[in-house]
């Protein structure tokens, strides 16, 4: 019977190109989410394909598991991609597997294909970057293998999508596959009874078995673990045996199948280039001037590529809401779309160009192999800091989000390099921060040049840095004060130079800018509209009593219509549930040049920072001081304190703010996340307190300095 949704997974070492050839095969039918009661990304994509066997069309799920060298998992990422395939109450249990092999690295690549082979699923071995044999005049036997292995080798480039055809049609082909160590498990281990296990596990597989017993530490059961080992025990094993035994094995059998499949390989024209490029991309000295050119690169377009179709997209929403406000009928709900939603939309579509910039840049850095060396580099420094280099990919993985990144230290090993990371990666300046960034710095930084240079994506730049030194300041100041005898190493592998593929860099695009607006934009609207009701309406009898007031004909006559209705808006707003409350926080942020409108900014920016501008825009929205037509940043600039006159943006305010927001752990997601990743409540208060009081600091010396 044709099976409604067949589930395939596929699995491979990492820097494989697992991921390209996922994008391949999906597309953009994609989708992003956890695996169960966990938080390591979990990518799947639907598709349709044509079975030449049967003439039909099958709906078939690929899921992108994490990557992993064995099925003896060291980390999470690891243990989920066991998981996966070894639990068949898993409700997207694979019913085919492709095992995706880096043609430069066959040997590792089958160690990993064994294993799967041996757990009796049906199974097409996918041969990557076969490119790189045919550079060096290799040439792999793909037929040889395929009669080696009982399955279907199908050579791909899928960064070119070569062999995509190939591969989707092997899916539905006829193997004979077979489990190559544990066929006769008796004579593999003849002191082992792996009946004995079968019945204790209750599995139907015998390498499931050995398995089980292997990982038992990772197993919940106390009655399975103690039996596990128990029978451990009386043959004499353990879990570290029975791994490197059955290495040893592989390995030899895999030397065999190689030999009769493959020349013996020599260096490839790929891995000679990439040894001349890392002799200057990895230099103690120019390694770091390169990255911070690419660094500064990267600031400079981010902000001089996404300053025109910014002011597009803002003035759109403008005219937008012009026209929806001539539309409506005056009353609550004209101003609720005018003055709530649309400003609130307008805060989220804005910064998109940027966003998308910023990120091609990551993909592009990542896709060509770059980002491995940056690790690489940043390890002789971060070691002097308590850290190594697996943190950098953490930490530069929080300049987009810190709550991913928080969850990408798992893979760090030393439980203190482990939380020293947690602890620091939210200052990194994430992209929630990018649009605050971007507001502040349009605003209070002249649009000046230096031959090529922007002032303002100097700036940018510098902010980022800012993040960073003081990230790793307070790691060498938490080092001393987190104790611990377990000893650190790093350990890399280095993938050879490509260029990126511009189809993945646009997809990394087109899903991040869509969890930005899917993640983001319903929160920004929803406190946007929130803010439209505390702006709007105010404790007793407030509005009524200033809108006699203002509607007095003396009070008109010697004002002026405009100027009273003017007046009255900003009245009205200063006496809100939001002015109130803004006007609650002043005295503790008057020092660093904030007034009670920035002090709820501050506030509603704990749900998320990028907030910020929601908020600015419905609170100007609200007000009416400035004339028709004028965009968000116009009304911040001509923004002025209540009884002084003098201008609330200033460049010592701006700046502040903007420290503030470098510093200031607002992100409650992310507080959330540091409470499940080290299991106590302690962690994120002192984050919280920290980063708090920081802020606060870096925000009054930068207004005294600078007033």
């Amino acid at each position: 019977m044709k099976k409604e949704l067949l589930n395939i997974a596929l699995v491979g070492n990492p820097n494989s190109g697992k991921s390209t050839l996922f994008n391949a095969l999906t597309g953009l039918n994609q989708k992003t989410g956890n695996f169960p009661g966990v938080t390591v990304e979990k990518h799947s994509g639907r598709v349709r394909i044509f079975n030449p066997r049967t003439s039909e069309r099958h709906n078939v799920n690929f899921i992108d598991l994490p990557g992993t060298y064995c099925l003896f998992p060291k980390s999470l990422d690891e243990l989920e991609t066991y998981k996966a395939i070894t639990d068949r109450n898993n409700d997207e249990y694979p019913d085919k597997i492709i095992v995706v092999a880096d043609a430069s690295n066959l040997k590792r690549s089958l160690l990993l294909c064994l294993q799967v082979l041996d757990l009796g699923i049906p199974t097409v071995l996918a041969v990557n970057m076969i490119d790189l044999l045919e550079r060096s005049n290799l040439k792999l036997d793909t037929v040889r293998l395929a009669a080696e292995l009982g399955i279907p080798v199908i050579p791909v480039n899928s960064r070119d999508r070569k062999g995509i055809l190939e591969l989707k049609q092997a899916l539905f082909q006829e193997q004979v596959g077979e489990a190559r160590l544990f066929e006769k498990p008796e004579q593999e281990y003849p002191e082992l009874v792996t009946e004995e296990l079968k019945q204790h596990t209750g599995s139907v597989n015998a390498y499931q078995a050995v398995l089980k017993a292997a990982n038992y530490d990772l197993l919940s059961g106390e009655s399975e673990v103690e039996g596990l080992k128990q029978i451990l025990r009386k043959h004499g094993k353990t879990p570290f045996s029975l791994q490197s035994e059955e290495s040893l094995r592989r390995y030899r059998m895999i030397e065999t199948i190689l030999d009769n499949c493959i020349n013996q390989v020599t260096i490839t024209r790929a891995l000679d280039f990439t040894m001349k490029l890392d002799a200057v991309f990895t230099h103690p000295f120019w390694g770091f001037i390169i990255f911070l050119s690419v660094l500064f690169v990267v600031f400079q377009s981010v902000f001089s590529w996404a300053e025109l179709p910014m002011d597009w997209i803002d003035n759109g929403f403008l005219m937008l809401s012009e026209q929806v406000s001539a539309l409506l009928p005056a009353g609550a709900v004209n101003d609720l779309i005018t003055q709530g939603i649309l400003p609130g939309l307008g805060g989220i579509f804005m910064f998109i160009p940027q966003i998308a910039i910023l990120f091609a840049f990551i993909a592009m850095l990542e896709d060509s192999g770059y980002m491995a060396r940056v690790s690489f580099i940043m390890d002789r420094l971060l070691r002097k800091f308590g850290i190594n280099g697996r943190s950098v990919i953490p930490l530069i993985s929080g300049v987009a989000c810190a709550v991913p990144a928080i969850m990408s230290a798992r893979t760090i090993k030393n439980r203190k390099e482990r939380l020293l990371t947690i602890f620091v990666t939210p200052l990194m300046s994430c992209s929630a921060r990018l649009p605050v960034y971007t507001l502040l710095i349009a605003i209070a930084v002249p649009d000046q040049q230096f031959g090529f240079m922007n002032l303002k994506g100097i700036i940018m730049m510098g902010l980022y840095l800012i993040g960073f030194l003081a990230a790793i300041g307070t790691s060498w100041v938490m080092k001393w004060l987190i104790k611990s005898k377990e000893r650190s190493y790093f350990i890399m592998e280095m993938p050879v130079y490509r260029m990126p593929q511009l189809r993945v860099v646009g997809l990394t695009m087109v899903e991040k800018v869509k969890v930005f607006i899917r993640d983001a934009g319903k929160i920004i609207v929803a406190i946007s509209i929130v803010l439209w009701g505390l702006s709007s309406y105010g404790p007793g009898d407030r509005f009524s009593k200033i809108e006699a007031h203002y509607s007095d004909a003396e009070v008109v006559n010697e004002l002026g219509e405009q100027e009273a209705a003017r007046r009255m808006s900003s009245e009205k707003l200063r006496n809100s549930y939001a002015g109130i409350m803004g006007k609650q926080l002043e005295p503790v942020i008057a020092p660093l040049g904030f007034d009670w409108k920035i002090g709820i900014a501050l506030v509603t920016s704990f749900a998320a920072r990028e907030v910020f501008v929601g908020t600015m825009a419905t609170i100007y929205g609200a007000d009416g001081e400035d004339e028709t037509g004028a965009t968000l940043k116009a009304r911040m600039r001509n923004d002025k304190h209540d009884g002084s006159g003098l201008p609330v943006f200033t460049i010592a305010a701006s700046m502040a703010l903007i420290l503030f927001y470098a510093f200031a752990m607002q992100c409650m997601s992310t507080i959330a996340v540091v409470y499940r990743e080290t299991g106590s409540r302690l962690w994120p208060v002192i984050q919280f307190v920290y980063m708090g009081a920081l802020a606060w600091l870096a925000a009054f010396a930068a207004y005294t300095f600078l007033s």
